[in-house]
């Protein structure tokens, strides 16, 4: 049964399918241009998109909306203490903005920057920075089948590779993404988690958590890791996080809230000065940081619900059921599914298609068509240059779709693998400079 109960209801609509055609051709073939009325099902992103409680929107009411030295800001510090071990944060607008302060202030022209895997903003703000970001997934990370509890895990042995051709003295940074976004939202451990501060401690690199699913990841770990079968989420969460001398969190994630990030951080040191006054330049004054009183007081809500044993266990227990769906119906999904979204294997659902054709950017175009299902293409499309699996995410919104929707989903994706044969692929036709982000605006044509 689940641990909540519905008390706002949105209507959905599955337009035509001629309808679904024009919007879209008018989109360029890239649905981050379509208009969410034109979307029945939309899972491109959990990014900001779940339902709050009503304990958040309570919160929200009494925000304090005071420029400086908010009573909701002081309500946010004390949670991200209590949940996270975090003393010290800097406020953003959302995860990109404490990218942008923290990367800005850590990551100088020359430099390298490891992590198990970049997402695409993370990558984007280590490159806007003039340094190289690179990946050190395990082996196996990019196996659909590899049945390794934990295919998120940095790869100590890859960074030390790095390390020995760069210097350490131009490693400034050393990230660890929990859960692995672009590695199929993959968990990574406790014990990996101390090998990568260890490995960052002998470099003398700062070493930041990306933690925007912190809590799913210390569910993954209590289930999987047997050093913690018998501990809390919560007390999982403060452990794994323990280690980071900062971390990264966009509210819009484990925050459960639609707005808000911020940098944490262990020492109130120089990079928390750093830190502090490049926030204020881009973000706004230290005791908001483009967050009104309302979204932090939401957010401080949040972040303590996001440990609650039914909350979670609810969470990626619904991701898991829209896996199974999947694969009982012949769709081949990545596995084990990760704990905020079922990745799709578009290179063996659309074998016919070379990757220089985008398969992945197909099948999403495929979906949409089909059912009116909004998913996303991580793979040569989102990452070009990179030797990831064209792969598509169906990333739920939490607390907001049931069981009726994963049915359609996985019909509609199931439709999609049965006429797999007609499926083209697709060309690029116009994108950004910065190809880093091309997947959000680039326009595509089907090839004849």
């Amino acid at each position: 049964m689940r641990s909540y109960k519905t008390t706002m209801v949105d209507d959905v609509e599955l337009l035509p399918r001629q309808d679904r055609e024009a919007a879209l051709a008018d989109a360029g073939y890239n649905v981050f241009e379509l208009a969410s009325d034109a979307v029945a099902v939309d899972l491109l992103t959990d990014s900001g998109t779940g339902t709050m409680s009503n304990d958040q929107w309570a919160a929200m009411m009494r925000g304090d909306e005071a420029y400086a030295g908010s009573s909701s800001f002081s309500d946010l510090v004390d949670a991200v203490a209590d949940v996270m071990g975090f003393e010290h944060i800097v406020p953003a607008h959302q995860g990109r903005g404490a990218e942008n302060v923290l990367y800005g202030a850590l990551v100088d022209e020359g430099d390298t920057v490891l992590n198990n895997a970049h997402f695409d903003t993370t990558r984007a703000h280590v490159a806007a920075n003039g340094a190289d970001p690179v990946d050190c997934p395990v082996d196996g990370a990019r196996d659909p089948d590899s049945d390794d509890p934990f295919k998120g895990d940095f790869s100590i042995e890859a960074a030390r590779r790095v390390v020995d051709d760069v210097g350490a003295e131009n490693v400034p940074a050393v990230v660890l993404t929990v859960t692995n976004n672009s590695m199929a939202g993959q968990p990574v451990s406790v014990e990996n988690t101390r090998e990568v501060a260890a490995f960052a401690d002998d470099i003398d690199a700062t070493f930041v958590v990306d933690a925007c699913r912190f809590a799913e990841n210390a569910h993954f770990v209590r289930q999987r890791e047997p050093e913690f079968e018998d501990d809390t989420v919560a007390d999982i969460a403060r452990e794994q996080l323990s280690y980071a001398d900062a971390c990264v969190m966009s509210g819009k994630k484990d925050g459960l809230v639609n707005a808000g990030g911020f940098v944490g951080l262990r020492e109130q040191g120089d990079l928390f000065e750093a830190c502090r006054q490049r926030g204020i330049l881009y973000e706004g004054f230290s005791t908001y940081g483009g967050m009104s009183g309302r979204d932090m007081a939401a957010f401080a809500v949040g972040l303590r619900e996001a440990v609650e044993p039914p909350y979670v266990a609810e969470r990626v227990g619904q991701v898991q059921r829209l896996a199974g769906m999947l694969d009982d119906r012949g769709v081949p999904v990545y596995q084990p599914a990760g704990g905020h979204a079922v990745y799709v294997d578009a290179n063996a659902a659309l074998p016919h298609l070379p990757r220089d054709e985008y398969p992945g950017q197909a099948f999403v175009c495929e979906l949409y068509l089909e059912g009116g299902v909004r998913g996303v293409e991580l793979g040569r499309f989102a990452f070009p240059g990179t030797e990831r699996r064209d792969l598509v995410r169906l990333a739920l919104p939490r607390r907001t779709y049931g069981p009726d929707h994963l049915e359609h989903v996985a019909d509609t994706a199931a439709a999609v693998c049965e006429r797999s044969d007609d499926v083209t692929g697709y060309e690029i036709v116009d994108e950004p400079e910065m190809e880093e982000l091309r997947h959000f605006s680039a326009r595509l044509e089907p090839l004849q």
